[in-house]
């Protein structure tokens, strides 16, 4: 298999929205060849359908999941049409986008959403952990790069690994999905509330008991 770099990947999949795993298996699959990579997606049923980014998708529902009348989730997932929006499949992706949201717990959709500020103290933590750990500062850079990325799984949406299926990430079973239904998908905002949150007491974490129960269905 060809060696496929990081450059590569982001490439590939800001053209199709695939996810980063299957664009370096594309990549590795087809030689470093672009086109026939993303044809290797789109044959997979991963790629987006041609075109399908600048469409607008202005349709869709407003999701609600409720977990134990402890924690509540309201997300807006969007589409193209209402015809797909009343789709089973779609509900059922609205309601997995729902569900995982109760379970992880994220702050953002995607990591453009991020502000630059909270990104920066994010980054001066891991710095002030690297200089305790006596990490050698040369390699801070490099090492910033993973623990970016970790961070971004941990309050991105569709950078977390999916709930039911920890092998892909949210945002590649979003485009899956989306494949599958032959329209432009995009979770838009969500809001989620939680009992007590907020209020300074000991409670067990919710969170993870909703994780648990979702694993185990």
């Amino acid at each position: 298999m060809a060696e496929v770099s990081a450059t590569m990947v982001k490439e590939l999949r800001e053209k199709t929205g695939a996810g980063m795993m299957d664009c370096k298996k594309a990549l590795a699959e087809t030689g470093g060849d672009f086109a026939k990579a993303e044809e290797w997606l789109r044959k997979k049923g991963i790629s987006r359908a041609e075109g399908k980014a600048s469409r607008v998708a202005a349709e869709g529902v407003i999701g609600t999941y409720i977990h134990g009348g402890r924690i509540g989730v309201i997300v807006e997932v969007n589409c193209e049409t209402d015809f797909v929006a009343r789709n089973t499949d779609f509900q059922d992706l609205v309601k997995d986008v729902a569900m995982q949201i109760a379970a992880a717990n994220p702050k953002y959709v995607r990591r453009e959403e991020v502000p630059t500020e909270q990104l920066e103290k994010e980054k001066e933590i891991q710095r002030a952990l690297l200089k305790q750990q006596n990490k050698p500062e040369a390699m801070w850079d490099k090492i910033l790069v993973g623990k970016v990325e970790k961070y971004y799984e941990g309050v991105c949406l569709v950078d977390q690994l999916w709930v039911k299926d920890d092998k892909k990430k949210v945002g590649e079973m979003i485009t899956e999905r989306s494949a599958k239904i032959g329209e432009k998908v995009s979770v838009r905002r969500f809001v989620r509330y939680e009992v007590g949150e907020g209020i300074e007491k000991k409670k067990e974490d919710l969170a993870a008991e909703v994780a648990k129960t979702l694993g185990q269905a």
